[in-house]
């Protein structure tokens, strides 16, 4: 059933609107334009577009007379209503927000995909630029956002450089041609004009930033005869000739774009989980605007985060009950319509996803004896099959409920074949399509491969400090672990608290060992790997190979997106790795698996326990510690003492290939 829509805009360019260009009306999934106009130049930017619409997700470009310049504008849908009563501006604003946050959906200037992702494309684009009024979105210019982060001055530099190619170097075949040469992503065609090139460095925004930045000097070179700040000075202070302010004074790292999101009070989250319709769920391990830290702290709740990061659950609370206080690195969303939260103090937390209540109104008293038996709980598993497998970190047991049935738990333990425990204080689990249950240890070098129908474990050894554990298409898992295979031992956790490991484990990690100064690294074991039957019991050398080492730093979760290529959250680096999976993909067959392709930093991003890939191609990531210092005082300086969690979770536009699910 088609819809007759009609939309009213501005075409801008070079902030005028003294433009002449043809602007055609598409919709997603279409590869014919359902709409198309002229822009006179004496209509001064005015146009109207009407046409039978089949998809909710439309999108306009605007090709500009004899320039092959191209802009873009992704609708979101949830602007309807705005759209309708206001109309739209396209300009180059539009154009960079549309490319990055559709990059993984568009093939040239089609933009096509899974329904469900494309919408969450489209609708995260306001929070980088108001469609309606093709200014900067509310969500770039919060606070946490305008002066934490060089996304505002990226997105200004990449605009002024799609201004640059129909002005200042209009007639510069050389710079253009650069230019172009200089957005062609990895594995992909080189552009043919602006709106592909934008779309081009979205998807692969590390490649060549320091090339566009040169052209962007080129185009607008800083005054040399600008006033000095002081007599003698060589710090010019005259602004460049850029149409858009502020700038990159320099080459950034990358060209990502970066928002983070802290409404109502987002606190040291844990884990990240995505439901079908790519809302985030995530439990905090400690209330916003409390003083937290290993010596104190008051627990957080179970958080949920619309597809464009708005807030849904209440807020500093987040969702509460069943006696959860203090998630962990325990929250995972599952087929049944609920999300299950892991805590500090040993509850489990079952709540539904439709409105966060809890399934329960109270744990029944002797079910809750029971389970704070087991101390501090992490990791959650979810298996095809609807089993439920939790990481007992302060027990070395793995808690289990058959077909996720609350009221039929039970606690596993996994033994070898002297009926000894291969757990040491595990920490996360991965269910295999087999129903093969693939654990993490915090203490012990090891990852655990469990078969429940035949008791069966099978033992790999890493690396100390076992973290987030993530299974590809192929059935491979991948591990992150905190520290690298030579580094010392770290103090020993087991049956102790949670809160009283990070303690412990936390100072040896600062300990500057590692290569390059750093320590951590990821490994790989293939679906169909033998464990070695023979260890060195006193080395615990690995047979697997440690990629990432000496390049990665305490990296804790890991993902892996709709490449099978893996994405790695560095706690103490402070930033999101990107690494080739295995098979290669088509972005990285120039590498080999598990080179370290890029890592992400941003004033945004803190100390992260985890990374998630979304049906659009977006990283979230979880700000889980802030200042270290604090977390680790009895009593830190009152000016930061509530600064020991971290702020918030942040995403990645489009720069991972979606998810389908």
């Amino acid at each position: 059933m088609s819809n007759q829509i009609t939309i009213q805009g501005t075409l801008s360019f070079n902030q005028s609107n003294a433009v002449t260009a043809r602007v055609k009306l598409w919709e997603a999934n279409n590869s014919n334009a359902i709409g198309n106009c002229e822009v006179s130049a004496d209509s001064n930017g005015k146009f109207t577009l009407t046409a039978a619409a089949q998809s909710a997700i439309l999108y306009i470009t605007a090709e500009l007379q004899a320039s092959n310049v191209v802009l873009l504008s992704v609708l979101s849908p949830d602007f309807q209503e705005e759209i309708e009563a206001n109309g739209i501006v396209v300009n180059e604003f539009t154009t960079v927000a549309s490319a990055f946050t559709g990059a993984q959906f568009f093939s040239g200037l089609q933009l096509s995909g899974n329904t469900r992702g494309v919408t969450i494309a489209a609708k995260n684009t306001p929070n980088l630029v108001n469609p309606v009024t093709g200014s900067w979105g509310h969500v770039l210019m919060d606070p946490f956002n305008i002066t934490q982060n060089e996304t505002l001055g990226r997105l200004n530099t990449l605009a002024a450089l799609i201004t640059a190619y129909g002005t200042v170097a209009a007639q510069n075949d050389n710079w253009k041609n650069s230019f172009l040469d200089y957005s062609t992503p990895l594995g992909g065609q080189r552009p043919e004009n602006t709106a592909e090139a934008l779309i081009g460095i979205a998807q692969s925004p590390w490649v060549y930033p320091a090339q566009l930045y040169n052209l962007f000097d080129q185009a607008y070179p800083q005054p040399k005869d600008g006033f000095p700040a002081k007599p003698n000075s060589k710090v010019p202070v005259s602004r460049r000739s850029s149409p858009f302010v502020p700038y990159l004074s320099f080459a950034p790292e990358d060209f990502a774009m970066i928002l983070a999101f802290g409404q109502g009070g987002i606190c040291a989250p844990g884990k990240l989980s995505l439901d079908e319709d790519g809302n985030l769920w995530t439990g905090l391990n400690w209330m916003p605007g409390a003083q937290n830290g290993v010596y104190q702290g008051i627990g957080g709740g179970l958080v949920k985060l619309d597809s464009t990061g708005k807030l849904l659950s209440p807020p500093v609370t987040g969702y509460t009950g069943m006696g959860v206080d203090g998630a962990g690195w325990g929250t995972a969303v599952t087929r049944d319509g609920t999300c299950w939260v892991t805590s500090f103090n040993g509850a489990i937390g079952v709540y539904k996803l439709e409105d966060g209540s809890p399934v329960l109104d109270q744990v029944p008293e002797n079910d809750a004896e029971s389970l704070t038996e087991f101390g501090g709980l992490q990791g959650i598993g979810v298996g095809p099959n609807g089993d439920i497998w939790i990481a007992g970190t302060s027990s070395n047991e793995m808690l289990y409920f058959p077909g996720g049935d609350l009221s039929k738990g039970k606690p596993v333990a996994i033994l070898d074949k002297n009926q000894k425990t291969l757990l040491s204080a595990p920490f996360a689990a991965s269910i295999d399509h087999s129903n093969r249950v693939w654990i993490s240890n915090t203490n012990s070098k090891s990852l655990i491969r469990y078969t429940p129908s035949e008791e069966k474990a099978e033992r790999f050894i890493l690396a100390g400090g076992g973290r987030g554990v993530a299974l590809d298409s192929k059935g491979n898992c991948w591990v992150a672990c905190n520290t690298s295979p030579d580094f010392p031992p770290i103090t020993p956790t087991d049956y102790i608290s949670i809160i009283e490991g990070f303690a412990l484990g936390y100072p040896h990690l600062q300990q500057t060992l590692g290569r390059k100064n750093k320590t951590g690294s990821v490994f790989m074991i293939p679906a169909d790997a033998k464990p070695i039957d023979t260890i060195d019991e006193t080395t615990h050398k690995s047979d697997l190979t440690p990629y990432g080492d000496g390049e990665l730093n305490a990296p804790w979760g890991i993902s892996v997106d709709g490449n099978d290529d893996v994405w790695v959250a560095n706690f103490m680096g402070r930033g999101v790795s990107f690494m080739a999976g295995a098979p290669k993909s088509e972005r990285t067959g120039d590498f080999n698996t598990g080179d370290v392709i890029h890592t992400i930093h941003s004033g945004s991003i803190q100390m992260l326990t985890d990374v998630v890939v979304d049906q659009a191609g977006n990283l979230w990531c979880a700000n889980n510690w802030n200042m270290p210092q604090t977390v680790m005082q009895a009593k830190p300086d009152p000016a930061f003492s509530t600064w020991g969690g971290g702020s918030g979770v942040l995403v990645i536009y489009g720069i991972a290939k979606p998810v389908i699910g």
